[in-house]
């Protein structure tokens, strides 16, 4: 049963149930996928569809992403996947998987339930939901009208730190469960919160908990679906809709926060997620956009307009052309 969203007002709320055991050690309930759209039906009949998906460490908090989808023509929808967000429970291992395809079980559950009153359907994902996303859609032709991605982490890239050591430790590891933790440390999370959140300069406030400014555990059967993910996309996908691929035009590694972290990608190499975008399908439209950050959505007004434009200009070029929606 849909039910109002406790944290946007407006929205409402599906539990997506899922086959699918918890891992030792957590407590003996279903896991969930969460289904989320606005509760005003007259933002929904007779519109295509528009379904985001978030990255890691991460969960929907960005209504002025649907406003921008609204204005365009679009029912706006999002999924919180197992483990994230609203679809997380107390003791459950913060958004782990072992295998990227598990979500295959939320997205086709999702995409039931939004085909029951949308014909068409545009996926958008960020980050590692941008990877989730290319390769369910790869699996799934005809399904959408369109695929977004917003900074995919579409292979084995980022801080040169976490690049070098990742392979390594995974052979060391490769004996341990898959939830055991690496014993490594990663900042990205705490620069980026003070790029963003409210409470360290930035402009946005979101839940700390539901997403942390702080890292969570990589864990080695998490960062083995991963890998095996950029392994399916370096051998090329031949997802069959057209395809947008926004990053920020540069990208920074920082050690500490500075400045830069406002302007520049500091989590994803910029430049290797568009050679790897050539790799998803044939109809790819690649855009850098000027003074973005890694959730090109939460970067300051110029570069966010400017992302917000050119994925309106691509959504009315390739999925509603022909319907006359927006203005």
């Amino acid at each position: 049963m849909w039910r109002p969203d406790v944290l946007l007002p407006g929205f409402e709320c599906l539990d997506l149930p899922l086959d699918a055991a918890p891992e030792v050690g957590e407590p003996d309930e279903p896991l969930v996928g969460t289904l989320i759209r606005r509760a005003d039906p007259g933002l929904r009949v007779g519109r295509p569809a528009w379904l985001y998906v978030h990255g890691w460490n991460d969960y929907f908090f960005q209504e002025h992403l649907a406003r921008a989808v609204e204005e365009w023509g679009y029912a706006f929808h999002a999924v919180d996947l197992r483990r994230y967000g609203r679809s997380h429970r107390e003791g459950q291992l913060w958004g782990y998987v072992d295998d990227l395809a598990d979500y295959a079980a939320e997205l086709d559950a999702a995409a039931e339930v939004i085909g029951g009153d949308h014909d068409r359907i545009v996926a958008m994902g960020h980050s590692t939901g941008g990877l989730t996303l290319c390769l369910w859609a790869s699996e799934r032709p005809g399904l959408l009208a369109g695929l977004a991605l917003n900074s995919p982490w579409l292979e084995m890239h980022g801080p040169p730190a976490l690049a070098a050591v990742a392979r390594p430790l995974l052979q060391q590891f490769s004996r341990r469960r898959g939830t055991a933790a690496f014993p490594i440390r990663d900042d990205d999370e705490r620069i980026y919160a003070k790029a963003t959140h409210t409470d360290h300069g930035g402009e946005w406030t979101y839940d700390l908990e539901l997403k942390s400014d702080g890292p969570r555990p990589l864990r080695v059967g998490w960062m083995r679906g991963i890998l095996a993910g950029h392994a399916r996309v370096a051998k090329g996908l031949a997802i069959d809709c057209p395809i947008f691929v926004a990053t920020s035009d540069k990208t920074v590694w920082l050690r500490r926060f500075a400045d830069s972290a406002r302007e520049a990608d500091t989590v994803l190499d910029v430049a290797r997620i568009g050679e790897a975008a050539t790799r998803l399908g044939r109809h790819l439209t690649l855009v850098r956009i000027r003074g973005g950050i890694h959730d090109l959505t939460l970067s300051g007004p110029a570069a966010r307009e400017e992302f917000f434009a050119e994925l309106e200009r691509w959504s009315r070029a390739y999925v509603t052309h022909d319907l006359g929606q927006g203005t």
